[in-house]
């Protein structure tokens, strides 16, 4: 296969022959400007995880507009679209680096298009577990598992979440009996997998997990969900759901007298949209927390915390602040940091090489590469970052704010109060 980087090795030997000029890095010979691909959902069922690019995009543009150049598209939510554009950054505007957010529908597609490629990429907004097994060849066989050459990821992984979770559940007296939602999607087949998801470690703990299977996302009819979980006295829920998919289960589930104590939902209830499309009927869902203005970090770029950047999102945009504008922030922060350490930023070995020895503090927190604690397999490509569980409680006037009330795996988070149970 010949890749782009053939490509660049190619003109880079005819530019030597014809004299010196050939050896300045063809990036800044072309303007004086780095390009950096970015993809992420920005509409479809996912567009909630990209409510926050623009605002974070023309920030960094205005203090590094003059030495970077940033194209952005639009997954649509949809992985095949998510792996063509991808394509098109990499062969057609011949980025250097490439930066995607956004659950593995799209990190995926296009981390493994760049892989391909031998482009270089930083992802995010993924558990690492869907995001690294997802891309082998035989995700069943981790005796196969390879570690990759260019794509590198930073979020949590599911051992975090399931420890939140479960964290926040212990804060309740429950019978432990648990329903599982888990579409058939990356996340769902993750979260579920009998292996390395919630099944195994929910048994561990004490829990019964009632889980009737996967379902197709956009499903209009979860009565079959809903009356396994009642027939198993389910007093806690818990899943990985799409927006969409959480509003309509989640009116079908009150229509149907369904009324666990808990109902924790990763993914869907990230957002405050999600929330206020529940009405009155969001209080009290709880769900994984990766970032907010709370958290006790700095920009590593303008040396803003999280709540003056937080607040900076909601003069502009006049909305509430969302969790995704921390971890695209963060994406910006570290091509800075490589792009500054990398001698050519054009050589996607040499790039690629500078993210793996990445050691920086960001809006999200501490992010480096090779940690010790993860699995062997996984050291090199993955960075982890904290995670705590919140609350969404609703407000005089009808908004939500979301509290954190589970701090256990990351207790320099400051917690806003303690878990109460839906009522």
């Amino acid at each position: 296969m010949f890749t782009r980087r053939d490509f660049l090795k190619t003109t880079a030997a005819a530019g030597a022959v014809a004299g010196t000029a050939g050896l300045a890095m063809p990036a800044l010979a072309k303007g004086g400007k780095i390009k950096l691909g970015y993809v992420s959902p920005q509409t479809g069922p996912l567009a909630g995880f990209g409510e926050a690019d623009k605002f974070v995009i023309d920030s960094f543009l205005k203090s590094f507009g003059g030495k970077f150049d940033v194209i952005v598209k639009d997954s649509q939510s949809n992985p095949n679209r998510a792996a063509e554009v991808a394509k098109d950054l990499i062969v057609n505007d011949k980025i250097d680096l490439m930066l995607v957010a956004s659950t593995p529908e799209t990190t995926n597609p296009v981390s493994t298009t760049c892989e391909n490629e031998e482009v270089p990429c930083i992802s995010t907004v993924a558990p690492w577990q869907p995001w690294f097994i997802g891309q082998q060849g035989n995700p069943g066989d981790p005796k196969s598992w390879k570690s990759f050459n260019f794509a590198y990821h930073f979020f949590w992984g599911l051992e975090d979440v399931i420890a939140v979770y479960t964290g926040m559940w212990s804060q309740i007296e429950t019978n432990k009996q648990v329903g599982g939602l888990f579409p058939n999607d990356g996340d769902g087949n993750a979260w579920g997998d009998p292996n390395v998801g919630f099944p195994p470690v929910l048994k561990e703990k004490g829990f019964t997990l009632t889980d009737p299977g996967r379902y197709q996302n956009m499903t209009d009819d979860f009565s079959a969900q809903i009356a396994a979980f009642k027939n198993a006295n389910c007093e806690i829920l818990t899943g990985v759901m799409i927006p969409p998919d959480l509003t309509t289960f989640w009116n079908q589930a009150r229509q149907q007298g369904l009324k666990p104590k808990i109902a924790s939902i990763g993914k869907a209830m990230l957002f405050p949209q999600a929330v206020e499309a529940l009405g009155k009927g969001g209080h009290n869902l709880s769900t994984e927390v990766w970032w907010t203005p709370t958290h006790p970090y700095k920009s590593s770029l303008t040396g803003q915390s999280a709540a003056e950047v937080a607040a900076e999102f909601t003069k502009v945009t006049n909305r509430p602040w969302t969790q995704p504008i921390g971890f695209a922030h963060a994406l910006f922060e570290l091509a800075v940091d490589v792009m500054k350490r990398a001698e050519d930023p054009t050589d996607a070995d040499a790039v690629a090489a500078e993210i793996g020895k990445s050691r920086l503090n960001t809006l999200v927190g501490p992010i480096a590469w090779g940690s010790d604690k993860l699995p062997p397999f996984a050291q090199k490509n993955i960075a982890k970052t904290p995670l705590v569980g919140g609350q969404w409680r609703l407000k005089d006037g009808g908004s939500y704010e979301l509290v954190v009330v589970e701090n256990a795996t990351a207790p320099e988070v400051p917690l806003g109060g303690k878990m109460e149970a839906l009522s």
